[in-house]
Formats: structure tokens, C-alpha cells, sequence
């Protein structure tokens, strides 16, 4: 079976290894290209183009994969696409849309509802959180349960039939960078265990129900700036959503400070919302629009991640002080 595969982050990284681990072709990888990163903003390359390079794998990384705008480098990367004649297109969190000329490049693994030219390895159990950020949105959302889908790719945002699906507990500490890995691991697990049973015949779709769809838009970095008039509940979501990317936010006096381990307490803080009711070594208490938000480690602007205590010898807090309540269409690019 001969396997091209697409994809960028390290959750895409996992299942491309584990394809090539259990002993398939791969004769052609498409990621996105190096993006600046970092303070110095370098160049750096996607975790799937680190491995490609390093299993010798060919590697192409067009901006674009529509040939009637995306220049010569799309118009190579579908023409090599087409030369390998591959017989499925693996897509793991690629970041780029894949037109329906695109789709049907492969020849496709037969099965009792026709053939399977593309399948993507989706981070959630659709039609929940169809989008670009299924992974933060459950978290925020408070799911509890959240898992992979194995789907047959179209036209349409994640709205293919369904191949396979398994589900995994969302656990009360989860944040998104946590949650990523283990339904990459999954991820990686399921498509190797489903490709066997392809290349027979032995697969199935199912189209997506009608109910229940709900859609995982891309993070916005002014929603990371966290609306104290909010439940405290839902701002500890939002912190383990936002972590590790783009990090909660609040302002603090003149400071801006980064919020990256939490609780919310139920009780009452008798207090408005921002206002700091105590800061001690075990947490600094924040009211909120309903609760308190309890935060446990904080990082100040070019510093880095410090427990509260450790963040109090540096910069002391008093009970009154106030966190301003910015509502993310007012708060700072």
C-alpha cells in the first residue's frame, strides 16, 4: 500500500511514524512550511517535516495546494502527488485545504461503501467540533468525553463520512497541550489498526448525524484575555484551553501576566470581579462574576512559569489589588 501523507504539528508527527513503523510506503510528505517561532521569530520547521527529513522521506511544503492560486509550488506538490500514484492520503492536522481535484489524486482502497482515496484522523468524535481547534474548544467547553474519528475527507469542513471512532476520557487537569498527546497516541493507534483491514475491504462508512454538530473555530488571541466578570468555572477552562497556545492573559497594575495553572472555588467572593481577595504561597485569589478563580502559577512578560509563592517574592500582591476585567472584543491584539 502505497501512503501519502499530510501533515504539520507533532500530533500529526506520532501517526506518520507509527505508519511508517508498521512497515508502509511512503512515498511523498506534504507539511506547511517553516514558520518564525521563537523571540528571535526563526524559521522553524513543523514536527512532520523534522521526521520526513530525518526518515530520508521526500518532502514538499507549498503554501497552498490550489493550483489556480497558489503559484508554481502548488502546481508541483499535486503534480508530484499525482506521479507517486499513491492508493490513499493519510491527513493528520495539516492546516491547509485540500481541494476536491486534490481528493480523488488517489486511487482509492475499496470497501463496502466504495473507495477510500483520502482520510483524515480528526480530534474529536464528530459531528462534535468540526474545525481547527477541536482539542481547546471541548476543554473550554467542559466535555468530559472526547476521542479520534477516522473519516473520509470531502469538500466540506470535516463533514465526511465516518470510518472509525473510539473515545477517551477529558481528565479535570487536561489542558490542551496534554490532551493533544494522548489523542495523538491514539490517533496513531487507530489509523495503523485501521489500514490493515482497507487494504480488505473491510471498512464501512457512516455519514455524520444531522444532530449534535458544532464547530471548533481557530483560537483568537484576544479571547486569551481572560473576562473576570465571568464564572470562575469557565476561566479555568479557558486556561487549560489556552495552554500551551497563545496563554491566558491578564493585566495586572502596568504588567501583563500569563495564567497557566488554576481552580475555581464556588464560594462567594464577596468582592468585584478582578478584585485580588488574598495572595498566599498556595494561591492567589481572584473574584470572579460568579466564584474564585485560584491561581496557582503565573508567569510575568519575558519571565517564566513560577508557582505563586515563588512569583510573590518577586512581585507582591495585596488583598485588593485589582486584575482589569477585559471582555475579549475589547482586549489587546
Amino acid at each position: 500500500m502505497r501512503i501519502v501523507f499530510a501533515g504539520t504539528p507533532r500530533f500529526a508527527a506520532v501517526a506518520l511514524a507509527a505508519i511508517l513503523d508498521a512497515g508502509y510506503t511512503v512515498p511523498l510528505v506534504l507539511t506547511q512550511p517553516d514558520r518564525p517561532a521563537g523571540r528571535g521569530l526563526k524559521p522553524r520547521a513543523s514536527a512532520v517535516s523534522e521526521l520526513a527529513r530525518a526518515r530520508a522521506l521526500p518532502l514538499l511544503s507549498p503554501p497552498s495546494l490550489r493550483q489556480d492560486s497558489g503559484g508554481a509550488a502548488a502546481r508541483e506538490a499535486v503534480q508530484a502527488l499525482s506521479s507517486t500514484a499513491p492508493d490513499v492520503l493519510v491527513v493528520a492536522a495539516y492546516g491547509l485545504i485540500l481541494p476536491q481535484a486534490v481528493l480523488d489524486i488517489p486511487r482509492g482502497l475499496a470497501g463496502r461503501s466504495g473507495a477510500a482515496r483520502a482520510i483524515n484522523i480528526h480530534a474529536s468524535l464528530l459531528p462534535r467540533w468540526r474545525g481547527a481547534a477541536p482539542v481547546a474548544r471541548a476543554i473550554e467547553a467542559g466535555d468530559h468525553v472526547t476521542g479520534i474519528t477516522l473519516m473520509q475527507m470531502e469538500a466540506g469542513l470535516d463533514t465526511g463520512p465516518m470510518l472509525y471512532s473510539e473515545a477517551i476520557p477529558i481528565e479535570g487537569s487536561d489542558t490542551t497541550g496534554t490532551l493533544t498527546e494522548r489523542l495523538a497516541q491514539l490517533g496513531a493507534r487507530l489509523i495503523v489498526a485501521w489500514l490493515p483491514q482497507a487494504a480488505q475491504g473491510l471498512w464501512q462508512a457512516t455519514a455524520q448525524p444531522a444532530e449534535g454538530v458544532s464547530s471548533a473555530r481557530k483560537i483568537d488571541r484576544r479571547e486569551a484575555w481572560l473576562d473576570w466578570s465571568e464564572p470562575a468555572a469557565l476561566l479555568a477552562r479557558q486556561v487549560r484551553a489556552f495552554d500551551p497556545e497563545p496563554g491566558a492573559s491578564g493585566r495586572l497594575g502596568d504588567g501583563i501576566v500569563k495564567i497557566w495553572s488554576c481552580e475555581a472555588e464556588t464560594r462567594s467572593g464577596n468582592a468585584e470581579p478582578g478584585t485580588v481577595i488574598s495572595a498566599q504561597q498556595d494561591g492567589i485569589r481572584v473574584a470572579c462574576g460568579e466564584g474564585v478563580l485560584v491561581i496557582h502559577e503565573l508567569q510575568r512578560a519575558g519571565g517564566k512559569r513560577l508557582r505563586a509563592r515563588d512569583f510573590l517574592a518577586g512581585t507582591p500582591i495585596a488583598a485588593g489589588a485589582r486584575w482589569h476585567v477585559l471582555a475579549a472584543d475589547r482586549a489587546p491584539r
